[in-house]
This record gives structure tokens, sequence and C-alpha cells, in this order.
């Protein structure tokens, strides 16, 4: 199954003269102003030939190429469907039905699958949850992660409750980067959105992430008409003095989540807000793959980025994988579909045989998910189950 790309890498060369970039431009007061040189076909190309880029030097098995030209080098991990909070666009009001802990994956099946996706051409893993680290064993687990071969960076999302405590030994264990989510800037308002206390505590995971280094911290905050659209320019000034990466994320639709497109606050709307703010924000020159429209603003240590999978989807660029906590497989964060990778591993299935079984999911990714109001209508898991 495994192969060098030489083949992509031909394909590569014939396109090499495309002349595609984005060019980093300046923000209007109105608007954000981004000039394309070519079309979208042109587009995934660039996708295509930069993923190539990545990966010419290390084979690469067929399982990760879809059928529209998408490598597949970035694979998330949920380690748990347990969380210490209850954000309300993450878990319904009553809670959800937790897999049966005999039906998650162990910390050796984990590594095995990482490990098979890692030999095969994923160079990043991100670990997400639930809450990832509320699981007991994480330390080990990212230990034995960081010493895959061809693993580049090794990443973490959380929602810092815990964090401040545990980081020292997760960065001595391999973990490269970090992601904490925090949605309001007000105490009170962090016990409404997350049904829990617990502020204080994500502010000194963010202190103790930038003081033993990490660079950026990445903070993401998703925006919600009426509970904290109030604040993105509060959200705004963290960057000004500290490593921090603001990442403002479009509310989106998951089972349980009571998502309403009036919830909704588009990218363009948020910007409109920034910029009145702070005139002197640029769009920083963005990897073909990246899900974020990235800027910076003029004195700022940090910078500030914008997900807008629901107003400007990424699709054609998508380089992500998902691995759920039971061992379910899943290529499109927003697509019902799953295959387990649980069973056939417990049934003594040998690593061809899951290569096969992983390609033939990749294979049948669709070039794009189904758009703002049919993912509202299409049955999918709670995000507490798909991990974040």
């Amino acid at each position: 199954m495994r192969r060098c790309l030489s083949k992509i890498t031909d394909c590569h060369r014939g396109f090499k003269n495309l002349n595609f970039f984005l060019v980093g431009s300046e923000v209007g007061s109105s608007s954000v102003s981004r000039t394309i040189t070519s079309t979208s076909s042109k587009r995934l190309f660039s996708s295509y030939a930069a993923q190539v880029d990545q990966t010419k030097d290390n084979p690469v098995s067929d399982m990760l190429m879809d059928s529209f030209g998408r490598l597949h080098t970035y694979l998330r991990i949920s380690l748990t469907e347990r969380c210490n909070l209850r954000c309300q666009y993450c878990m319904p009001s009553e809670g959800v039905e937790l897999t049966p802990k005999p039906q998650l994956l162990s910390q050796s099946e984990i590594v095995r699958l990482a490990g098979l996706f890692v030999s095969s051409g994923v160079n990043k893993i991100r670990l997400t949850g639930g809450e990832p680290t509320v699981r007991k064993d994480i330390e080990e687990i990212c230990l034995q992660l960081s010493t895959l071969k061809g693993l580049k960076n090794l990443a973490i999302t959380t929602n810092g409750i815990t964090l401040a405590k545990k980081l020292p030994k997760l960065r001595e264990c391999g973990l490269d980067s970090i992601n904490i989510s925090l949605d309001t800037l007000v105490p009170a308002k962090f016990e409404f959105l997350t049904r829990r206390k617990g502020h204080e505590r994500v502010m000194k995971s963010i202190d103790a992430a930038i003081d033993l280094g990490y660079n950026p911290v990445k903070v993401n905050c998703v925006v919600m008409r009426g509970l904290n659209d109030d604040e993105i320019c509060d959200f705004v000034e963290l960057t000004r003095d500290k490593p921090i990466n603001v990442r403002f994320i479009e509310f989106m639709p998951f089972d349980g989540n009571v998502w309403n497109v009036k919830k909704l606050v588009p990218y363009a709307e948020v910007m409109d807000k920034v910029v009145q703010r702070f005139p002197s924000i640029k769009r920083m020159q963005d990897h073909p793959t990246e899900t974020a429209k990235n800027f910076k603003i003029d004195g700022h240590c940090g910078s500030v980025s914008f997900i807008t999978s629901m107003t400007e989807h990424f699709c054609s660029g998508c380089n992500r994988l998902r691995l759920l906590a039971d061992g379910n497989f899943k290529v499109c964060l927003f697509g019902p579909s799953e295959v387990s990778l649980r069973d056939p591993l417990r049934s003594g299935a040998d690593d061809e045989a899951l290569r096969e079984i992983i390609g033939a999911a990749v294979k049948r990714k669709k070039a794009a998910h189904a758009g703002m109001l049919d993912i509202a209508k299409t049955a999918n898991r709670p995000m507490i189950h798909i991990g974040g």
C-alpha cells in the first residue's frame, strides 16, 4: 500500500507555473479585501502542491489521498468523551449518554492507530475530547505519540481548567502546541456559558503556557450573538502584549446545541467590529491547508484569526481526519459518516487491513460539506462525542 509520491510530484511540476498565491492585503474600514490570482480550481492545485512539498521526502500511503487530490496529513484524536465543563454549544443541557469505558480506545490502541497514520504520512496530531486532560494517562499517551518517527507536531485543544498544573509534565512528554477554549472574559458569563465555575483557572492556564514558552498560545472563542459578541475587541486586546493568537470561530450546528442562524455572527460582521477599533489590522499569507484567516495588528505581540466554517468554508484545502474516542473514524467534521477502526483492531486486523478500511473511507470524502443550513438539518453527533 505504501508508495512514494513520485506521481504526485510529477503533477506538482506540471502546475508549478500557475502563479497562485494569496496577497497579504490591507483591510478597509468596512470589509476585508482579499486578492486571489486564480480560480477555485487553481486553489485546489496550490493546496495539492503545498502538501506535496511537505511530504516529498517522506513516503506516504495512498490511504491519505482522497478522490479530489487532497492529502490528509493532520489527525485529530479524541481521548475521551468526558468533560469537566458543560458548554452550551458543545453539550445538550440534559447531558449526553457516554460510551461505556470498555468500548473506548485504550492507550495501546490509540498509540497503535496513531503510529499507523504517522507511518503512512500524517505529520501532525491534535489531542481533543471531551476534555483531554481529564484522561489519567494523558502524559504517557503524549510521551508515546511524541516519539513516533515522522510526527512533526503534537498539539492539544483543552478548556484549560486543569491544564496549568499538568502542563509542565505534558511539556516534558513532548506537547508542542496548545489551543485553549475561552468564550468570555467575564467570570459570571463564563459560569453561564459553561454551566460551571473556573474562569480564573483558565486564565491561569493561558499565563502558564506563555511562561513555559508556548508561542503562540491559541485561544479559541466561539462567537454567539447576544452572548459574547460584545467582547470581540476585548479579546483582541489580549494580543497586544502577549504571544496569544485569538481565534474567533463561527457558531456551528451539532446535535443538542440548539443552533440557530440568528445566533451566528458571520466573519464579516466580526471583522468589521475589529477593523473599527484596530484599523491597522492586515491579512497574513496563509498556508493553503490553513483553516483560519490570520491577521496581525501593528504594535501587537500576538495575532488574530477567524475560522469561517459556516460562511466561507475551506473544504478545498482540508487535510484533516478524526479518530473518535470510541474508535470510530470520521473524515469530515460535518459529515455523519463514520467507520469503526476499533472493531477490526480488536478482531485481529493487521496494519494492511486497517489501511484498506481507512483508505476506503478517505476516498469517500466529499468535495465540500453540505452548506450552513443543510448542515443544521443533518443528523450528527454532539460535539463532545466527536471531539473538538
